[in-house]
């Protein structure tokens, strides 16, 4: 049993610390941002209402089957349900009755119903392909910054370990009388920056991880981590496009047009329903009804044998003229006939038409009308709107996606320049030609070319997935 405890508890630590040092991937982090945000399941849940719409819509188009039932106890004078006699009496009664209807003409306002129906759940489709397509790129923008931050980090450690080596180095020339002992303090104070320089730059991870983790409502902030992977430059050949043709893609492609287009579909069903209530409506009906009742029932029975009545005489010959008739009924009280037996006998069927025709209704249809074409200029002009506020963002994310790329090519070159002058800067400072301050300075000038570099290309990476989606590139074909 000991064992048994013992490997349970090293399982379970082994399992946690596996749970703890687990990396995210961006791949990972966007399909969990996809599946768990907020934003996004509230965008999946106007989908399925907008697919409940739907079936309320095509449902309108089918018979409505509705059943009744009824039971009371009824004292003094109130109507038998059976004979609808009025008398005075103490009794329970019972009714029920099904009724079929349907609506056979209504001005095709159901079927328009069901037209909008689809019309509304394909723009919260849209809706929700958006909100994606901006989370995606959100949580993008979230893991580049923390590559940034963690590459950041590596340029400035590796940097202070030169510094180091210089420092050990300069002291010990300085000891020997070879050089002063202010180039030793430049250096030791070139080394305090660097040390400051790193505790920001491992500040700033942690911030950008901790932005990152709320962004995928992920609670445990100290465990969470994401892959250092070096990402690469992927699919620069969009830039040799025009910005028009990219325009042009985007209005084909883009969500944000769909929606304002859909919302101007569904303005303009709603004025074709608001005129359909010009027109008459036309229903039909059938019902089936019977019931029963507790009271006793009444039958009348005529007795055996005949009375002989004197009627007259004949004047000639005075003889008697009778007639002779059944002796009358006599009521008879009975109790009430079995509740089965009183369904089949009191049932019956009702069926027909109904025609309704609008004639004067305040003038409510007509202002409808025009409400709904209000609306529908309304959405003309949200569209014209979307449409240019996208020729605007895709001017502009195609003006950054190439000002970054010229920029990174630039650092690169920056980069590659100041490490020469570092090199140069260093050999001269080993033989004593410059001094610890302008060595200091060319080392402070290549570390910040290299940062740049770094800044410059994950900038470059997120403004050209912008202007990826911009062309219509799928969210699961961006390559990061």
């Amino acid at each position: 049993m000991n064992k048994f405890r013992l490997f349970a508890i090293l399982l379970l630590v082994g399992f946690i610390a596996n749970a703890q040092e687990k990396k995210w991937t961006l791949q990972e982090c966007v399909e969990y941002a996809l599946e768990h945000n907020i934003s996004v399941k509230q965008s999946e849940l106007d989908v399925e209402a907008a697919e409940i719409d739907k079936k309320d819509a095509i449902g309108k188009l089918l018979p409505a089957i509705n059943g009744s039932a009824s039971n009371s106890w009824n004292t003094g004078l109130t109507q038998n349900v059976t004979t609808g006699v009025l008398q005075n009496q103490t009794t329970r009664n019972f009714s029920a009755g099904v009724t079929a209807s349907i609506t056979l003409f209504d001005g095709l306002s159901n079927y328009k119903q069901v037209q909008r129906a689809k019309m509304s759940k394909l723009a919260a489709q849209y809706s929700l392909d958006k909100m994606e397509d901006d989370i995606t790129l959100a949580i993008a923008n979230s893991y580049l910054q923390v590559l940034f931050a963690k590459q950041d980090l590596e340029v400035l450690k590796s940097q202070n370990e030169v510094t180091l080596e210089q420092l050990e180095r300069t002291g010990q020339l300085v000891d020997a009388g070879s050089l002063p002992r202010g180039d030793l303090l430049e250096i030791q104070a070139t080394n305090a920056d660097e040390k400051q320089r790193i505790i920001i730059a491992q500040n700033n991870i942690r911030i950008s991880l901790i932005s990152l983790a709320q962004t995928l409502l992920i609670k445990d902030y100290e465990n969470f981590d994401i892959v250092e992977d070096d990402y690469d430059i992927f699919g620069t050949e969009i830039l040799d496009n025009s910005v028009y043709d990219i325009i042009e893609r985007a209005k084909e492609e883009r969500s944000e047009i769909r929606i304002a287009e859909a919302n101007k579909e569904i303005a303009e069903q709603n004025v074709k329903i608001a005129r359909g209530a010009y027109l008459p409506t036309l229903g039909a009906f059938i019902n089936y009804n019977t019931r029963e009742t507790g009271a006793n029932r009444i039958e009348y029975v005529n007795p055996p044998g005949t009375t002989v009545t004197e009627i007259g005489y004949v004047e000639s010959t005075g003889e008697k003229v009778v007639t002779e008739t059944q002796n009358p009924a006599i009521p008879t009280v009975l109790s009430p006939r079995p509740f089965i037996d009183q369904l089949w006998l009191n049932d019956g069927i009702s069926y027909g038409f109904q025609l309704s025709v609008p004639i004067f209704n305040g003038f409510s249809v007509r202002n409808q009308v025009k409400r709904s074409k209000v609306n529908v200029r309304r959405a003309e002009y949200q569209l014209e709107q979307a449409e240019l506020d996208l020729e605007a963002n895709v001017y502009q994310a195609y003006v950054d996606a190439t000002g970054a790329f010229e920029a990174y090519e630039a650092a690169l070159v920056a980069a590659e320049s100041q490490e020469k002058a570092y090199e140069y800067a260093t050999e001269r400072f080993g033989v004593g030609l410059t001094n610890a301050f302008d060595f200091s300075q060319s080392k402070v000038r290549y570390e910040n070319a290299q940062r740049e570099v770094i800044r410059t290309k994950y900038d470059y990476i997120f403004k050209l997935k912008v202007l990826e989606l911009y062309f219509g590139v799928p969210v699961a074909n961006l390559r990061f």
